[in-house]
């Protein structure tokens, strides 16, 4: 039979010393895992955040860096029309000038000698398109005052006979007569007025400024950088 030894309080006292010791020794490594565990979740919450936000400012960096980039385009893009169209009408005031120095060449040729046989010269033409039997000749009232028709029309049928070896019957428009804005030339219709040439002066030099154009740009400003073909 086992004896159990009853233990002397100075014995009790050393138990209970190691018992609180050994609970204060688990309660410390409780506390320090504890604590491990919390410092690991606040490094990657906070980790979490700096990244939230870090890639939240890149982010609206970025959209104002293309917010900006795309205005200075807008912008570059403006002011380059602007300079484009700005060098384009200084082209056109060119080309204006050069056909207004023409019409003003050809009102002084209107009131020239040399006048009376150019004027000769587009009736003629224009009956020759016409190739009628009769044709209504309208000038300006200016011309007809000045030169008379009888002093046209003798001239005129001689150089259309010699030209298509037909005969013509002509009559000048003493009623109506071509705009005053016109510088001069001349409309010839047939005898019932529906079909007609225009050979005005102002006609001829709308054709020529149509034709002539391209070369004069050429001429003026060289070849177009954006022009792939020129045929």
């Amino acid at each position: 039979m086992s004896m159990i030894t009853a233990l002397t309080p100075n014995q009790v006292s050393d138990e209970l010393n190691k018992m609180q010791a050994f609970i204060k020794k688990e309660a410390e490594e409780k506390a320090k895992e504890i604590q491990l565990k919390a410092d690991q979740e606040y490094e990657i919450k906070k980790t979490g955040i700096v990244r939230t936000e870090t890639s939240a400012i890149d982010s609206n960096f970025e959209a104002r860096r293309k917010k900006i980039m795309l205005q200075q385009q807008i912008t570059k893009s403006t002011i380059s029309n602007k300079m484009r169209l700005k060098a384009l009408n200084c082209r056109e005031e060119s080309l204006e000038g050069i056909f207004d120095e023409a019409k003003g060449k050809l009102s002084k040729l209107v009131d020239s000698d040399e006048y009376k046989d150019v004027l000769v010269s587009l009736i003629v033409e224009a009956m020759v398109k016409l190739l009628e039997p009769a044709v209504i000749v309208k000038l300006t009232e200016k011309d007809y005052k000045k030169y008379g028709k009888d002093n046209l029309v003798e001239e005129v049928v001689k150089k259309y006979n010699e030209f298509s070896n037909k005969e013509v019957e002509v009559r000048f428009n003493d009623k109506n007569f071509l705009a005053p804005s016109v510088i001069g030339g001349t409309l010839v219709t047939d005898s019932d007025g529906k079909i007609e040439v225009n050979n005005t002066l102002d006609e001829r030099l709308t054709i020529l400024s149509q034709e002539a154009l391209p070369a004069i740009r050429l001429e003026l400003f060289g070849p177009s950088q954006t022009r792939k073909f020129f045929d």
